[in-house]
């Protein structure tokens, strides 16, 4: 039994992240036909949104858009590339600029939780490892209960921040870039089904994140129990 348990954690938290790895790589041929590479296109549409004021910059540290510096970054083989999956997530990260530029609330409410879930998983650490330490000075299990309850209670804003982003990427994927996509005819009809398995995959990345957080505090809530 705990064998199993441990392959259906296993399964829970690495088949997404395989899922959105394949999904991405099976699109990611090199098309000559498209009009242009990914990090073209983003540049194209922040322009046509009147956002030139922010830049599309190359980054090893996964496709993003960085609200804070107003920016947005592409993997060097979707900023170069012309490929499907070029295309959809430079449209997908500038859909993030759109979010930033129109006040969004659900992305500025992602971004406050995920400054305050810095702070809170560091101190989180910082309770699990005084729990047991606390334990054997005051000689109570309720000190080491607290202690832990606490630091539970704190890795809880990460599970938050993770669910409150997964309509923050959905909205992202299909409310703007697939939309931005067909109207503005970026791609073929025949490429637009592809292109909706690259933003669903991109709107997905998120999730092995939330899940590995989930198995996480339930590891955690175990213990107190």
């Amino acid at each position: 039994m705990i064998v199993f348990a441990i392959l259906v954690l296993l399964a829970i938290v690495v088949l997404p992240q395989l899922w959105v790895r394949h999904t991405i790589s099976k699109h990611g041929a090199e098309r000559p036909d498209l009009p242009g590479t990914g990090g073209e296109l983003a540049r194209h549409l922040l322009d046509r949104f009147d956002l030139g004021n922010v830049p599309v910059e190359i980054t090893e540290k996964g496709d993003h858009y960085d609200p804070d510096a107003k920016v947005v970054r592409l993997l060097r083989q979707h900023h170069e590339g012309r490929s499907l999956s070029a295309v959809a997530i430079a449209a997908h990260e500038v859909s993030h600029a759109i979010q930033d530029a129109n006040g969004e609330r659900k992305l500025a409410a992602r971004q406050r939780l995920a400054k305050l879930a810095q702070v809170t998983d560091r101190l989180a650490g910082i309770f699990f490892i005084a729990a047991p330490i606390l334990t054997l000075i005051v000689r109570t299990p309720a000190a080491f209960v607290a202690v832990l309850g606490i630091g539970i209670g704190l890795l809880a804003v990460r599970v938050l921040v993770n669910l409150v982003t997964l309509p923050v990427e959905m909205d992202a994927s299909f409310s703007k870039a697939l939309p931005i996509l067909r109207e503005g005819r970026y791609l073929s009809e025949d490429d637009l089904p592809a292109a909706h398995s690259v933003l669903r995959a991109a709107a997905f990345t998120y999730v092995a994140g939330a899940l590995i957080s989930l198995v996480n505090l339930a590891r955690w809530i175990r213990l107190l129990r």
